[in-house]
């Protein structure tokens, strides 16, 4: 049943905009017929007619008719559709949120996508999945961190940073550290050959324990060089005998040496008294990390000794001095940019950062 025609009534304004929306090339078809059952019902046409002539239902003329005359040209528009109630909803997003503040299930070290749905129970996998996408959370991703309770963290890191970018004058800054227990591994090594032609090289599981040595190594800041020496132990006398050494390259030097906290490192008064022109500068507990020489420990593991073999402990010292006389050759200092400590707390922990 067709409602009773509404009659319309056009101001010059309106009928204006309905015109050039007919002759306008790029108004839609839909824009276009409401146009066209306006103008037509506002000349006085019956909604059957104006329904043949613009090819729709009578009822479709009708519905504009009413529009139009309740609500002007706004009428015209279409009205938002009801779109599908969401599944999830914030309420959803704070539920992951809380259960990633939980441990995860016995025998499990992290949470996963898989296990997470399996918790919460009525929230699909992979709606968990586009949360924590959209979140930037990674459930897989490891950041570590060294927390320091030195209550002289600041002053002890600020010293060895100064002693970096404001280096005192005509004296030498030397960072000293050991690496200590370096095997001397004899490993099956060679080429081998996919079935798809690809070759790379490779070693066996297998392999011979031939010793371990421990390396005293010496970083001089301004030059990036390295003075090192071998030991069979680490112990006090040891470190004593390498600063020996260390002293005895640098002749008429004031000397600042960076150590951490290792207790062959500390309680060495009596030495530092018969050597005046030298100075200890400890790092913060739990912050050896300050200490460049471990920068250059961990060059020398990754371009030295990782996947190499060797028949004797002899033979790994001397790759290990071939490698320090190489190194030298082309050393430059490393540059250290953090000038300023700062604490901020992390979860209820203060973590001092540099």
């Amino acid at each position: 049943m067709i409602p009773e025609a509404r009659e319309v009534h056009l101001s010059r304004k309106d009928r204006k905009v309905l015109e050039e929306r007919c002759r306008s090339p790029v108004t839609l078809q839909r824009d276009l017929k409401r146009a066209r059952i306006v103008l037509l019902a506002a000349a006085g046409r019956s909604t059957r007619s104006i329904a043949k002539e613009v090819g729709v239902q009578p009822r479709i003329v009708s519905l504009w008719r009413h529009r139009y005359a309740d609500q002007g040209l706004e009428g015209l528009q279409s009205k938002p559709l009801p779109g599908k109630q969401p599944i999830y909803t914030k309420a959803t997003d704070k539920r992951i949120l809380k259960l990633l503040d939980k441990s995860p299930p016995a025998g499990y070290a992290r949470w996963t996508g898989p296990l997470l749905a399996g918790e919460l129970g009525d929230v699909d996998v992979q709606y968990v999945w586009r949360f924590l996408r959209s979140n930037k959370i990674d459930l897989a991703a490891r950041k570590s961190w060294c927390e320091s309770n030195d209550p002289q963290f600041t002053a002890k890191a600020a010293d060895v940073v100064g002693l970096y970018v404001a280096p005192p004058k005509k004296a030498i800054v030397l960072c000293v550290d050991e690496k200590p227990s370096i095997q001397a591994l004899e490993r099956a090594q060679g080429y081998l050959k996919l079935p798809n032609g690809r070759s790379l090289t490779g070693q066996s599981h297998d392999y011979k324990r031939h010793g371990t040595t421990t390396l005293f190594a010496a970083l001089e800041v301004a030059t990036g060089k390295i003075l090192a020496t071998h030991s069979k132990r680490r112990r006090r006398v040891e470190f004593l005998d390498f600063m020996d050494r260390v002293t005895a390259a640098f002749p008429n030097r004031q000397l600042h040496v960076i150590l951490d906290n290792l207790s062959t490192h500390t309680k060495n008064e009596e030495w530092l008294e018969a050597h005046p022109n030298v100075n200890f500068h400890f790092t913060p507990t739990s912050a050896s990390w300050l200490n460049q020489v471990e920068v250059w420990f961990s060059i020398l593991q990754g371009q030295s000794l990782s996947g190499a073999s060797f028949t004797s402990l002899k033979q790994l010292e001397q790759h290990i001095d071939a490698y320090i006389k190489a190194y030298n050759g082309r050393a430059e200092p490393f540059v250290w940019t953090k000038k300023k400590v700062r604490q901020r707390r992390f979860k209820g922990r203060r973590i001092t950062q540099l």
